[in-house]
């Protein structure tokens, strides 16, 4: 029985994980169904329903309260708790090379990350990517994509449930529980593309969390990323729209080029981070 306790506490952090998101999203969404009653073709009876149907979705500005709203219990939640334990010990190990190629290595994943999202035959549903693109337009919705998002998801799937993963198997198989940790973490945004796009960077948030056992080269690295997306789709209207190929003028042997450039920032950043994580003392 005790072997199966660590993977009962994930349970455990994942559904806890899941209930604030979906408990805050129907407090925030109904609060917004009552305001707006009455303004909209739908009595409130019907739209209740399409509340609890789950069919019922939020605007722009609901998105973020919920989304900022769920951050902040989650990190009350499992640091109060102690589910992610945290500490300044690897800070004081002053890292700062490993928190620079980090910058480097999330610059370098941006484009082969784009380009990889072009290939999935399955598209982010309309409503969700709408409300998405709305958020990164509003000054607010990068509190809750750039700031509080990183530091709520790091504490979660790598402070907790891939710390209480790597506890289960034997040093040799640490990529198992990396892998694990990173489907998890993929499968929680809820659609194919985010799904594959989330995974394959969680597996390189996992790595550094196992190398360092400290969230804090992660939380650098989601930053960074959810902050390129953030200023990317604000400085060049219609970037959200827009093609990799027609960043380029439609040139794909450019894009080509421009992957291959990422390899060139990838590969040292990757290397350099190898030698360079170690766990603090």
């Amino acid at each position: 029985m005790k072997r199966f306790l660590p993977l009962l506490e994930v349970l455990l952090y994942v559904i806890m994980f899941l209930v604030i998101q979906m408990a805050v999203t129907f407090l925030v969404t109904g609060v917004q169904l009552c305001i707006t009653a009455g303004t909209e073709n739908d009595d409130l009876t019907t739209q209740i329903k399409a509340l609890l149907s789950g069919t019922f979705m939020p605007d722009a500005t609901g998105l973020i309260i919920i989304s900022v709203i769920s951050s902040v219990l989650t990190l009350l939640l499992f640091l109060l708790l102690r589910w992610a334990p945290v500490s300044p010990t690897y800070l004081r190990s002053r890292p700062w090379a490993v928190f620079a190629w980090t910058v480097v290595l999330t610059l370098g994943t941006i484009i082969p990350s784009t380009w990889l999202s072009e290939q999935i035959p399955y598209e982010m549903p309309k409503d969700l990517e709408a409300m998405l693109i709305h958020m990164m337009h509003n000054r607010w919705g990068y509190l809750a994509i750039g700031i509080l998002a990183p530091l709520a998801e790091e504490v979660v799937f790598r402070g907790a449930v891939l710390r209480v993963l790597l506890k289960v198997v034997d040093e040799r198989w640490h990529w198992i529980p990396i892998i694990l940790s990173a489907i998890i973490f993929g499968a929680v945004h809820g659609n194919v593309q985010q799904f594959v796009h989330a995974m394959l960077i969680g597996l390189i948030l996992g790595w550094m969390y196992y190398r360092t056992r400290s969230i804090l080269p992660g939380v650098l690295f989601h930053w960074v990323n959810n902050s390129a997306a953030y200023v990317i789709t604000n400085l060049m209207p219609g970037a959200e729209n827009a093609h990799l190929v027609d960043f380029f003028g439609g040139d794909q042997q450019a894009v080509w080029m421009s992957l291959i450039f990422s390899c060139c920032l990838i590969l040292p950043a990757l290397f350099q981070l190898y030698l360079h994580m170690r766990k603090a003392k």
